[in-house]
């Protein structure tokens, strides 16, 4: 038992697989450190029956993120990927056009901050310092929403299609996928495919952490949302569209359903939205023309 609770506790919440970790960082891409800490923690926990078990929950701690030495935003996160959590983070909201604005991002868990050092302290913070929950959205990406989503341009349903098969496919990688999930549930998680190849995954306490850590890895490798599929676990909201659209990506895939908001979100940037996801069946919202039927 002891030994089984060891190698559990030991799964990685984020995962790069063989073949995207070839890939390069682009040229002049931030200085990382790697401070990846573990996923869940094991505790004991009383059962209906009354009898004291073992279980394991996911291990949530703060990161405060440093912007060239202001206080920006505190986010609740598992830590698998702290670096490209917080790099997508900035990303997302909009401080940094890409990933060569930023020198270096280190993470030092004993403080518990995301130290950042862009190239430029003249950056333009939009958000003032507030903590965001596990479960909450961030609120701040729509600061200045309209002019923005107004130049987000994606592949049109030509270029980019989904296959029905490739959907099932999509959908049999991530159940394989969600390991913290299967063990300490209470966690989102997001994959980047291209077609029903899998080229990274990220389970995290909110879907938002997830899909940051996603975007951070993306500009970091200079990757193109235009030839991908995203994959989500969590609600299709305006924010994560927006989050999508902002990294490229045409097609997003959800377990879950969407709000009016990423409904009409989606609408307007002529995005496939496919809910509720499970097995063969689903809801395309929006953009059916990027569909193929096998």
């Amino acid at each position: 038992m002891r030994a089984e609770a060891a190698i559990e506790t030991s799964l990685e919440a984020f995962e790069v697989q063989p073949e995207a970790s070839l890939l390069q960082p682009v040229v002049n891409a931030p200085r990382l450190s790697a401070a990846a800490s573990k996923s869940m923690r094991e505790i004991t926990i009383t059962d209906e029956s009354g009898l004291q078990r073992t279980i394991y929950i996911p291990a949530e701690r703060p990161l405060t993120v440093m912007f060239d030495q202001r206080e920006l935003v505190t986010l609740m996160t598992l830590g698998a990927s702290p670096e490209l959590l917080v790099l997508g983070f900035l990303f997302n909201q909009r401080l940094i056009k890409d990933a060569t604005a930023v020198e270096s991002i280190v993470v030092d868990w004993k403080s518990s901050t995301a130290t950042v050092r862009t190239r430029s302290a003249e950056q333009d913070i939009r958000v003032a310092p507030r903590t965001v929950a596990s479960v909450s959205g961030q609120g701040s990406v729509f600061a200045g929403l309209q002019a923005h989503i107004d130049s987000i341009r994606l592949p049109g349903p030509v270029e980019a299609r989904i296959k029905h098969s490739t959907l099932r496919g999509i959908l049999d990688v991530m159940r394989l996928h969600d390991r913290i999930h299967r063990q300490a549930r209470s966690v989102h998680s997001c994959g980047l495919f291209q077609d029903d190849r899998l080229l990274v995954s990220v389970e995290d306490v909110s879907r938002h952490n997830a899909l940051d850590t996603i975007s951070g890895w993306m500009i970091q490798h200079g990757i193109s949302g235009g030839d991908k599929v995203l994959f989500t676990t969590g609600r299709l909201t305006g924010e994560m569209v927006i989050k999508a659209a902002q990294s490229g990506v045409p097609i997003v895939v959800s377990r879950n359903g969407v709000s009016t908001m990423g409904y009409d979100l989606a609408r307007k940037f002529g995005m496939a939205l496919i809910g509720r996801a499970v097995n063969r069946r689903f809801h395309c919202y929006t953009g059916s023309e990027r569909l193929d039927a096998d």
